[in-house]
């Protein structure tokens, strides 16, 4: 979501046919809808709709294109008809001008353009890199923006544009170091922006000409997000808490953080109201769907301002996972999150999250929930890459898929078999994207066979022709870990789990979405070829209109539906 100025709320709902944009006040009350016709995008396609600094318009993307909609309502408006596609909007201060990213020559470059959708001018022409998060200054002059490098695929630097003369000043910038959202102070004097230069994403600031630059904060902890107040006195910010994501204050003279509200969960957007006296955030846990809060800031009085949890789920006796960890094969803690049944039905799940650059946290999983109601013991593990733990643990898979991040899948059934009630006959594996590459690699790359069956959702099985296949931003998103496979081939081979097929003893469910680009379904019917040509056992399901991840209900209530007969049958119906 995001909070204007006057004192709206807008934000995305995911609905059964459509992700459509709502307004609504701060104070609470009915939302308006602001779009009918806008598709269904997963959370990590979208993008969160912005406001203009007067608070009098709302810029956000439809259909791959730019639209601009009034406050008081009207029907939205294209406003980048001069591009092919075009997103990421950021309005200038006069809230006239907005900077718009589009991909010209295979790179991704900021355009200025206005209301209107006046032919635009070139901010950035460069093709050393892509051109991310434009961030205007507050007198306009400037923009900060982060340059992602083509010669250093793990580097991402922070760059000062001057508007008028297109003079670029490169702020920081680290090879190999990944330094992500700039912001500017309020009064231009400092931009802030998270770096891993100490080997967390700490929060650093700088001033525009270059200097200053200094860490403000030292906790040892990845910042998530950050937004100064509105008298750049102090910063709202998402700290990780491997795993549980809180909801902090941060003196922006000396980097003293204070705790805003304690409750465990995942925080996320924080927003200052213009008289600084509150925040808008949102808010999750295991046991509460996703909704928009405020708190007042000097009382911490919390309102809640959306409501998504139905009754009949309220009656519903939800389960808090514990934190638990256990050692892979060489010694390293790989944590997790760990569902305990209040019943067991004497079977398990494993379910690896995708990403790989990505962490299972305090969030509200309704599969988890529902499978733990059933009696099934419900571990998810955050094998090694993923974030939250540190640069070192984030990266500790480069050069090394589908191996050691396997191994500590198959040690978090090993671990599963030592908790009481759990049948080491019974336990299956389950996972989406990365977690069903994680999956497949589990299946087939385990001699003691100690998962009974397993789940697959848009994973991969061969690394080379599904890098060769997917789109643009992937196979660079696949070059961060493992290097271009002109160069490294060997190595995306060894991680292709579709060379030990034949050890497969174990059936397999595989789910798959016909307008995936990010994970192609070719991925899916090259594996299934290879099982059938080895004659083993697996069911095979594909959705025409579903693209990587599954978003419409009537394909969500199928995928769980076989999901749960697939695992009921082969982890305790017997």
């Amino acid at each position: 979501h995001s909070l204007s100025s006057q004192g709206y709320i807008a934000f995305v709902k995911d609905g059964e046919t459509l992700s459509d944009v709502f307004m609504m006040s701060v104070q609470g009350g009915w939302p308006s809808r602001l779009t009918t016709d806008r598709p269904l995008a997963a959370y990590w396609d979208d993008e969160i709709p912005q406001w203009s600094p007067d608070g009098n318009w709302l810029a956000f993307g439809i259909k791959g294109h730019v639209h601009i909609v009034p406050r008081e309502g009207g029907l939205p408006r294209k406003i980048t008809d001069f591009t092919t596609s075009a997103a990421a909007p950021r309005w200038m201060p006069d809230s006239n001008r907005l900077i718009v990213t589009v991909e010209r020559n295979d790179t991704d470059q900021l355009l200025l353009t206005d209301r209107d959708g006046g032919w635009p001018r070139s901010l950035t022409e460069d093709t050393i890199g892509d051109h991310w998060d434009a961030q205007p200054s507050p007198d306009g002059r400037f923009i900060a923006f982060n340059l992602r490098r083509f010669d250093d695929l793990n580097r991402l630097d922070i760059v000062l544009l001057e508007i008028s003369t297109g003079r670029q000043i490169t702020l920081y910038g680290q090879p190999s170091t990944r330094a992500m959202s700039p912001r500017w102070s309020p009064d231009g004097r400092w931009i802030s922006f998270t770096s891993q230069e100490s080997g967390w994403e700490e929060l650093y600031v700088v001033q525009p000409d270059g200097s200053g630059l200094h860490p403000l904060t030292k906790i040892g902890l990845d910042i998530f997000q950050h937004e100064w107040s509105p008298d750049g006195k102090q910063i709202a910010a998402v700290v990780n808490r491997m795993g549980a994501f809180e909801l902090v204050l941060i003196e922006a003279e000396c980097g003293s953080m204070s705790e805003l509200r304690s409750e465990p969960g995942t925080y996320s957007n924080p927003s200052w109201s213009m008289d600084g006296f509150s925040l808008t955030f949102e808010f999750e846990s295991p046991l509460l769907p996703p909704d928009i809060y405020r708190i007042d800031i000097s009382s911490k009085k919390v309102t809640q301002l959306t409501f998504s949890n139905p009754p009949a789920m309220q009656r519903n006796r939800l389960v808090m996972p514990e934190m638990v960890s256990y050692k892979s094969y060489d010694g390293l803690e790989i944590p997790a999150f760990l569902y305990r049944p209040e019943k067991s039905n004497g079977a398990a799940i494993l379910y690896p999250h995708g990403g790989p650059k990505d962490q299972y946290g305090l969030i509200y999983d309704d599969l988890a929930q529902y499978f733990t109601a059933k009696g099934y013991t419900y571990l998810a593990p955050n094998y090694r890459g993923s974030t939250g733990y540190g640069r070192d643990f984030e990266r500790a898979n480069y050069n090394d898929w589908g191996l050691g991040d396997t191994q500590d899948c198959l040690h978090g059934a090993r671990y599963l078999r030592t908790l009481k009630g759990v049948k080491p006959d019974r336990i299956g594996i389950a996972g989406g994207s990365y977690g069903g590459y994680m999956t497949i690699c589990s299946l087939s790359r385990d001699p003691e066979y100690l998962f009974a069956c397993g789940v697959t959702k848009y994973g991969d099985a061969n690394l080379v022709s599904s890098w060769a296949e997917c789109e643009k931003r992937l196979r660079l998103y696949t070059e961060i870990f493992l290097g271009h496979p002109s160069l490294n081939l060997e190595i995306y081979q060894k991680g292709s789990p579709i060379v030990d097929v034949k050890n497969i003893q174990k059936p397999v469910l595989i789910l798959h979405g016909l307008l995936d680009t990010v994970v192609p379904p070719e991925a899916s019917e090259e594996w299934v070829e290879a099982l059938r040509r080895e004659g083993k056992t697996f069911e095979y399901k594909t959705y025409e209109d579903e693209p990587h991840g599954f978003l419409r209900r009537e394909n969500l209530q199928d995928v769980y539906e076989r999901m749960e007969c697939f695992l009921d049958w082969y982890l305790f119906s017997f």
